[in-house]
């Protein structure tokens, strides 16, 4: 399907050329920016009869503690590694009322919130959590790529009733040195002992995406925007 390519300060849009249908909010991961998973739209080969606009939004800059402090585009601070590390939760809570913007942005341009996934790789993919468990309207669904959950100890109070039952798709690679895939098991269990449904997969690939993955995430959105 040809899409025609919008950029600004803040994001890079793809719209399909029949009117839209549903949209996909994708966000990219620490010192990437929206362009990252542009290429994606055109692996995943969606159907002419599903016109989904993607909207990459692009983090701000923000010192990363974990890299000396140094400025990179990011969706919160990451102030350390391991289970017992503290949160940026000033900065997560920021990055959701950014991605609740789109949404409403996508709303307003017609586009229910039922026909609106929220997508996002490592960083991008934990916000993508965050944002849409807490959403107040019921979305199409979730995608979290090689991420975790973060504020885990927050959601059971924080959790949308409109989002309880909302598809999760969450994809791990098995060799992954960045995000290790026992943190996203992690992130997966304690998402089932709140009833949350997950599907769950793994590939034999380090912190990136394989095309085994992008063949799933099709047959995934189509099901879900159909």
């Amino acid at each position: 399907m040809p899409y025609t390519t919008r950029e600004s300060a803040d994001a890079v849009v793809l719209t399909p050329a029949a009117p839209a249908a549903a949209a996909v909010i994708w966000l990219h991961g620490l010192g990437a920016d929206g362009f990252d998973f542009v290429p994606i739209v055109d692996e995943l080969r969606l159907p002419a009869t599903l016109p989904v606009r993607f909207i990459f939004p692009h983090a701000a800059p923000r010192p990363v503690t974990i890299n000396n402090g140094y400025v990179m585009r990011a969706w919160y601070d990451i102030k350390g590694f391991g289970p017992e590390r503290a949160e940026d939760d000033a900065g997560i809570r920021e990055s959701e009322g950014v991605v609740q913007r789109y949404i409403e942005q996508e709303i307003a341009q017609g586009i229910p919130a039922s026909k609106i996934v929220i997508a996002g790789f490592s960083q991008g993919g934990a916000i993508a959590l965050q944002t849409a468990l807490r959403y107040q309207q019921r979305l199409a669904g979730v995608m979290a790529l090689s991420t975790y959950l973060p504020l885990a100890a927050s959601l059971s109070a924080e959790a949308s009733d409109a989002n309880r039952d909302v598809p999760i798709l969450m994809c791990h690679g098995v060799h992954d040195p960045v995000v290790p895939v026992q943190m996203g098991e992690a992130s997966r269990d304690a998402l089932k002992a709140l009833d949350y449904l997950i599907e769950w997969r793994t590939y034999p690939m380090e912190h990136s995406v394989c095309m085994e993955e992008v063949l799933d995430l099709s047959t995934w959105l189509q099901a879900r925007l159909a």
